[in-house]
């Protein structure tokens, strides 16, 4: 098919491939929005030529939900903020404002995102539109924070959703995939600046299974990493302060050290031995469990929340119920033991609030997640199946934005309000402008 193109903004695609490395397609088109009018351009382009729409952003999904192989629309040059309420501690910000911009914008504003993921390379409108989520058990993930939104619709209109303004879009809208529009303006509900005081120490393996129900809900943050072949643990405790607390940051040779060295280069150093030479993973890892993890410091909460990551890897996970958290870490460590795998990269265990958001990995149940990682160097197909079989046994979840095997017969069973998106995306998209094979695959044709 010849298709002129008749506008600037409308080009031949160029290759493409995700963070992690485990996605790439060569779109027909790419185009890149700076404004709103420039999406409604691109959308009835699309539709004009029978094409599809994906949005991309950092390309931080592990899974194929942003592969574009029609028009690929990069949202990058919507960004900044819009308008703010600051009675209402409301900012509205274009939906392609990177996370890690976020602190530069709301801090002259006294304001900060209720709660963080620990990666802030992604888009808001991507990070919302997957489920991106951080730990606490009182916080809910980043799309509960949407008080309202603004997509381009299929047929090119403008629709605005918000708690005065069909307001039964916003469980599917806050959530949705990518599948019901193209968001172009987002606007999230903060709250006032403050500080984390962060504690992280290191902890056995069954001392923190067995107090898990307690740690989890002790605190206002609470994480852990599990690294395979040891009864090592690394505990991450943040406690909330106010704004105006002291301040006690790490130095930056001790944070350089923990966080750049450590965390990212010597991690890539342990993958790549351990490719190397497999039997070597196991002390490898004892050895991380005696050198990671024993400080404390109080700082800005984006300062704690967030950790710099530059070693690639694929990521799948779950979401299960959260009392269910120390058996499933229990048949993972089985699995791995019986299997004979070597498992560089640690096992992270973080918990969240319910909510009511339709296609949350926490909708409407206190949740617990458990994320696998191996090096992007590593084939991961057979761990990553054989974690998720067991995930299936605990109602499981997977998260969007990472990699997981389920089709749309198998997530309708474990996500109550699945024929209710659907039968959204029937109608904000119902000749599938916005679909890709991955879409197909979650939600049905």
């Amino acid at each position: 098919m010849t298709i002129d193109i008749t506008t600037a903004r409308i080009r031949p695609g160029e290759g493409w491939r995700n963070w992690g490395r485990t996605e790439a397609v060569l779109p027909a088109f790419g185009a890149r929005a700076s404004s709103v009018e420039e999406v409604v351009s691109v959308v009835r382009f699309a539709r004009q030529h029978g094409l599809t729409v994906k949005t991309v952003g950092a390309g931080h999904s592990f899974s194929a939900i942003a592969v574009a192989p029609g028009v690929q629309l990069d949202v990058s040059g919507l960004e900044g903020v819009i308008d703010v309420d600051l009675p209402n501690a409301r900012v509205t910000l274009g939906a392609g404002t990177n996370l890690h911009r976020l602190p530069a914008l709301l801090e002259p504003l006294g304001l900060a995102l209720q709660n963080m993921g620990d990666i802030d390379r992604q888009t808001v409108a991507g990070a919302t539109s997957t489920g991106t989520h951080g730990t606490g058990a009182r916080f809910g993930g980043l799309a509960t924070q949407i008080a309202a939104l603004t997509i381009v619709t299929a047929d090119g209109s403008i629709l605005r959703i918000s708690d005065s303004n069909h307001p039964e879009l916003l469980p599917a809208a806050r959530l949705g995939l990518g599948a019901l529009g193209v968001i172009v303006e987002i606007t999230l509900q903060c709250v006032p600046a403050f500080l984390l005081r962060a504690v992280e120490r290191p902890a056995r393996f069954e001392e923190v299974l067995d107090g898990f129900a307690e740690l989890a809900t002790a605190t206002d943050h609470f994480e852990f990493y599990w690294w395979p072949h040891t009864d090592g643990v690394m505990t991450k405790t943040n406690t909330r302060l106010p704004g105006d607390a002291p301040r006690e940051p790490l130095g930056a040779a001790s944070g350089w050290l923990e966080d750049r060295v450590l965390s990212n280069g010597v991690l890539a150093l342990m993958c790549n031995l351990g490719r190397l030479a497999p039997a070597l993973t196991p002390p490898i890892n004892r050895l991380a469990t005696r050198v990671y993890g024993n400080r404390t410091f109080t700082d800005r909460s984006h300062e704690v929340f967030v950790s710099p990551r530059t070693t690639r890897f694929a990521e799948m996970e779950y979401a299960i119920p959260r009392e269910s958290i120390p058996d499933a870490l229990r048949d993972i460590r089985r699995l791995i033991d019986d299997r004979g795998w070597r498992i560089s990269f640690p096992v992270e265990v973080r918990v969240a609030a319910a909510d009511d958001n339709w296609l949350s990995t926490a909708y409407g149940r206190p949740t617990g997640y458990i994320a696998v990682h191996r090096y992007f160097r590593d084939d991961h197909v057979e761990y990553f199946t054989a974690v998720e079989r067991i995930m299936g046994g605990y109602q499981g979840r997977p998260h969007w934005g990472k990699i997981h095997y389920l089709d749309a017969e198998a997530l309708a069973a474990v996500y109550p309000r699945h024929a209710d998106f659907v039968a959204v995306r029937d109608r904000l998209d119902p000749d599938r402008v916005f679909t890709n094979p991955y879409l197909d695959g979650v939600l049905g044709r």
